[in-house]
């Protein structure tokens, strides 16, 4: 009779060593991925312009006119009511989702036609909610992004 010693497994040991390589990933990786946030949020901020000044641009495209500042933005989805009144209004707004996004960081997009910086200005405070600022607390304007 042959007894074969046949258990399989991973000793204490072997486990603690993952457990330490798996921890110095963590502590080398996670502060770059964590500092990419602000990154993101910025890059995602010019997309949702980009995208309004599409929309924008169809709203003129049908209209004749931009919106008006007392429009504002809210005319890309519902017929505006007071200025100048669209004849060729597209049933349904130009905006996909049927409302205006709000900035990464939970604010309005200012909008102001005409504008300092051609026919519209169209932005956003960016992190700190101010105007002005560097870095990630830069303002994200449409006359910047072209």
């Amino acid at each position: 009779m042959l007894l074969i010693n046949d258990k399989k497994g991973f000793t204490l040991i072997e486990i603690m060593v993952v457990i330490v390589i798996l921890a110095l990933l963590a502590a080398l990786v996670g502060p770059k991925l964590m500092g990419r946030t602000d990154d993101a949020k910025i890059t995602d901020a010019r997309v949702q312009i980009k995208n309004i000044e599409t929309a924008l641009k169809l709203y003129k495209l049908d209209n004749g006119n931009y919106p008006s500042t007392e429009q504002g933005l809210e005319s890309l989805v519902t017929k505006p009511t007071v200025g100048v009144i669209p004849k060729s209004y597209k049933d349904g707004g130009y905006l996909e989702s049927k409302k205006i996004p709000k900035d990464p960081w939970g604010s309005d997009y200012l909008y102001i036609s005409p504008g300092e910086h051609g026919d519209y200005d169209l932005f956003c405070y960016g992190s700190d909610g101010a105007k002005g600022g560097d870095g990630k607390n830069a303002d994200i304007a449409s006359w910047d992004t072209k």
